[in-house]
């Protein structure tokens, strides 16, 4: 399929026309002739060309020839800032060592802090730059970065300031987590309540002074740290007006998806062991279940998340990369959808509602992004395929014709 670009998006507005549109809003068709108008960077109007508005006369115009245009995707969970790299333990897990055995023979996330803290700011900038220049070569406007391989306050706050750095440095929208309550580093091994009171939270509080951080997150597992020792974070991050998340029931149902939904959360992730008292919570405070089937792949987990459960519930469904060097070493969120429907068997439509709509919504975006709507940021991306179904179906393949971020084009 050959395009034909007339210099739109130079200047953060234009005409998108003689497109195949799948707006992602709930309940909407796909448009066969359909045009986006752009004007300073918002859609103005998204929609069948027989409905344009008047007024577009100026306006640099693209013929898309027939393409599809979807809403630019949202990766709402990623730990895409770190140093270093854990093949070797790809290895181990390939002889048959799970990753509870790698944790606690001191490799897993601690292999990693070591590598963050032996490093410095622009070490590790160099080495997260081209993980988030694929995701972007793929369409991706939105990427949520976490903490959590530092384990000190210093390190911690350093891989959030890489993550800023990275939001200056491309044109993408970048949301940072506050993650210290990762893992319990070796000094403080039994000791976890001290390591929230002494390490996460006053890291928090400095990390929000600074700005830093946009949402705070904790791994409540056995492995890691208990509701209760979460607690005292949760309630410190609320008190500051900042939305939390949580790593729940990934190896084990440990309550912590009705603890975060107790807050509010935004999302509970990978929800492997998610049972019903879990799901309810969640319906009910309005959380998403964000999946992470690059996990599920990559340890090999044969327990999947209880997706039809989830569906009849009504919990919204979003999907993410998990970009991480341990359990998910995966950029792709092309390839993240065509696990999404293999392993956990959603259907094309859940698949990529997961990394728009219900993407954006785990992030408190959905007012921004995440669907084509007049009002919203322009952002989007045109695909050369026969029809969306393929950009969950190829494996290895990258459609993406043009990168459209706030109504400039790439």
């Amino acid at each position: 399929m050959e395009l034909f670009s007339e210099g739109a998006g130079g200047t953060g507005s234009g005409l998108w026309r003689n497109a195949r549109l799948l707006t992602m809003v709930e309940g909407a068709e796909p448009v066969e002739r359909g045009a986006v108008v752009v004007r300073d960077g918002r859609i103005a109007y998204a929609g069948p060309e027989a409905g344009l508005p008047d007024g577009l006369e100026g306006l640099a115009v693209t013929d898309c020839r027939g393409a599809w245009i979807l809403p630019s995707f949202v990766d709402c969970h990623t730990h895409l800032v770190f140093a270093g790299n854990r093949a070797r333990e790809f290895e181990m897990r390939l002889a048959g060592a799970s990753y509870e055995d790698i944790a606690r023979a001191g490799g897993g996330i601690l292999s990693s802090v070591t590598a963050v803290n032996a490093a410095d700011e622009d070490r590790i900038l160099a080495e997260s730059l081209p993980r988030l220049e694929a995701m972007l070569a793929e369409g991706t406007s939105t990427v949520e970065i976490k903490s959590g391989y530092g384990l000190n306050i210093g390190a911690e706050l350093r891989m959030l300031r890489v993550a800023r750095r990275l939001g200056r440095m491309r044109n993408v929208r970048v949301k940072t987590t506050w993650l210290a309550a990762h893992a319990v580093p070796p000094d403080y091994r039994g000791r976890n309540a001290d390591y929230i009171r002494e390490v996460a939270i006053p890291g928090l509080e400095q990390g929000h002074e600074e700005g830093l951080i946009d949402a705070v997150d904790g791994f409540c597992e056995r492995i890691a740290f208990t509701t209760e020792e979460l607690r005292p974070l949760f309630d410190r991050a609320q008190a500051l007006g900042l939305p939390v998340k949580l790593h729940a029931e990934q190896l084990s149902d440990s309550g912590g998806s009705a603890f975060a939904a107790g807050y509010g959360a935004l999302s509970c992730d990978h929800l492997e062991y998610l049972e019903a008292t879990g799901i309810a919570a969640m319906q009910a405070a309005g959380t998403v279940a964000v999946l992470l089937p690059g996990a599920t792949y990559a340890i090999r987990e044969a327990q999947m998340p209880p997706v039809a459960a989830l569906r009849e519930a009504g919990v919204p469904i979003a999907l993410a990369t998990d970009c991480n060097p341990g359990s998910s070493p995966l950029t792709s969120l092309l390839l993240t959808m065509n696990l999404g429907a293999t392993l956990f068997r959603l259907t094309v439509a859940e698949c990529l509602a997961g990394v728009t709509r219900e993407g954006a919504r785990a992030l408190g975006l959905l007012a921004e992004t995440g669907t084509l709507e007049a009002g919203k940021s322009a952002d989007f991306t045109l695909w050369q395929i026969g029809s969306p179904a393929e950009l969950v179906y190829w494996l290895g393949f990258n459609p993406a014709h043009q990168r459209v971020y706030r109504g400039f084009a790439e």
